[in-house]
């Protein structure tokens, strides 16, 4: 589907009007003008998980596929599953997460030294009975505290893919373009519970590690801008980030 020259005929209207025009009388003149006016989303997603994809792809190739993601999500969207922007920044960030898998772009050094650091604070929490510290984890291990913070640096991204194939593995019945409308009432309660299993185990984080995972995922800040906000360096903000994740991934195993 090529991009219409843009168009002001629709300026007046709301995103929630614009749809409700879509709805009645699809056309690509409507489809782009809520497409232009989500162009926002697209480049602050792309710009926040850039480490993800910086070794096999570029700032604009990954704005480019977004805003054809942007596109296919005008089409797909439910209203009754909530705002839409923020269905379409799920759809967006997929998509870049699957081009990573795709590109298996991960150092081996790196992947195998953060699954060593899931196995072993796994088998530690269920030792403890609690969640282990650094030093912990690194006796473990049997790394230096320093290697092991530079390790928990260099995972952090390759820790966002992690979570999402875990939650994933939670997900196998609802197909990932299934909307509520759609969904066996089965299917709707699962992913309800999914979410209060969720919310549980972010409550059994540490303070930072909440306000983390919040201005990441919630806000869509970039891992500097944490870091300036909550006063660390971005090394200590993205080590607060994987270690955040690794508990969730712990928890959400139990």
């Amino acid at each position: 589907m090529s991009k219409p020259a843009f168009t002001t005929a629709y300026s007046d209207l709301s995103v929630e009007e614009l749809f409700a025009e879509y709805r009645k009388a699809p056309s690509d003149e409507l489809k782009w003008e809520i497409v232009m006016r989500h162009t926002g989303i697209v480049r602050n997603i792309a710009l926040q998980i850039q480490g993800v994809y910086c070794t096999f792809a570029q700032l604009d190739d990954i704005i480019n596929e977004g805003l054809i993601t942007l596109a296919k999500a005008v089409d797909k969207y439910d209203p009754a599953i909530g705002k839409f922007e923020t269905y379409v920044a799920k759809r967006i960030r997929g998509m870049i997460i699957d081009l990573a898998r795709q590109q298996d772009w991960v150092p081996r050094p790196v992947r195998r030294r953060t699954k060593e650091i899931e196995r072993a604070n796994a088998e530690l929490y269920n030792e403890l009975g609690r969640f282990p510290t650094d030093h912990e984890v690194a006796q473990r291990l049997g790394i230096s505290d320093e290697e092991y913070q530079d390790a928990m640096s260099s995972a952090s991204m390759y820790s966002v893919v992690s979570l999402e194939e875990t939650l994933e593995g939670y997900e196998q019945i609802t197909g990932p373009e299934e909307t509520a409308a759609e969904m066996m009432p089965e299917v709707s309660l699962e992913q309800s519970e999914l979410l209060e299993e969720l919310a549980a185990a972010i409550s059994q984080l540490r303070e930072n590690e909440q306000i983390v995972l919040s201005l990441y995922y919630t806000k869509d800040m970039k891992m500097k801008d944490i870091a300036e906000i909550m006063g660390v360096s971005h090394a200590r903000a993205s080590q607060i980030h994987t270690r955040a994740i690794q508990k969730l991934k712990v928890l959400m195993a139990q």
